[in-house]
């Protein structure tokens, strides 16, 4: 029973933004579970080096898709379709953020980070329903596993007011459409990263890594068994009776201070 309590052998998903980063993360994570994935990314270049590479670890197709336009969605949501007329998973990952000082804040940064870390994550879901209902049963329901991050938890110091704002709408989202989508055999849940190596994080993580290790009450930042292992528990088994739920992943810093 317990070596497949975290099996995803012969499950369907799809990782939105899994070229790189978090969303790579657990794509890996997935395909080691045994599931069949499709990643989606806006950069043809990295999509196309992210399949080459996650393809040594399982099946993985590769699809290109801006997921900040509601055109562009269903653009993904009819290729995925497809490929997958039964999805079981579904990570709604891909993000975007844009910082400035509050005086010189611009109408495009807000509406690229709004559009696609918020407004991408509804209509997305909204357009994948029909595959996500195919997938879940009673005693094994579909999953949307949707990635905010503990700036929707905590207070960040720094100049991203529309991240913070769009991860905590994502977080609450998850909640309502939990319980929406709870008699449709769906789970909707939430991963809240903390500091993980990515291009996203790059240069906060170079500038202030030591001292945001430091700050976390587990001493260090996040690795990639560390996302992997959350998301596969969400997708699997071991998580069937989970919806709702906002899970941290960050050792501590947005939970403790």
């Amino acid at each position: 029973m317990t070596s497949d309590l975290f099996s995803l052998a012969g499950k369907t998903a799809l990782v939105t933004g899994g070229s790189r980063g978090i969303g790579a993360m657990i794509a890996r994570g997935l395909l080691d579970a045994g599931a069949t994935i499709v990643i989606s990314s806006r950069k043809i270049g990295e999509l196309t080096a992210a399949q080459q590479e996650l393809a040594q670890y399982g099946d993985v197709a590769a699809l290109s898709a801006d997921v900040s336009t509601v055109e562009g969605v269903k653009a993904l949501a009819a290729q995925v379709g497809e490929r997958f007329p039964s999805l079981n998973i579904l990570v709604n990952n891909a993000g975007a953020t844009w910082g400035q000082p509050i005086e010189e804040f611009t109408e495009a940064g807000w509406d690229r980070t709004v559009d696609t870390n918020l407004k991408g994550v509804f209509f997305l879901t909204q357009a994948l329903l029909p595959n996500l209902r195919a997938a879940g049963t009673f005693d094994d329901p579909a999953r949307v596993i949707n990635v905010g991050s503990i700036d929707g938890l905590h207070v960040n110091p720094m100049d991203t007011y529309p991240y913070s704002a769009s991860k905590a709408g994502v977080h609450h989202m998850t909640r309502a459409l939990a319980r929406r989508l709870g008699p449709d055999h769906i789970t909707v849940n939430a991963i809240a990263p903390g500091p993980f190596e990515s291009k996203m994080m790059a240069s906060t993580l170079e500038a202030f890594g030591d001292s945001i290790a430091k700050s976390a009450p587990l001493g260090r930042i996040g690795r990639a068994d560390d996302m992997a292992g959350v998301a596969v528990y969400l997708a699997s088994r071991a998580g069937a009776y989970v919806t709702g739920a906002i899970i941290p992943v960050d050792g501590g810093i947005g939970t403790t201070s």
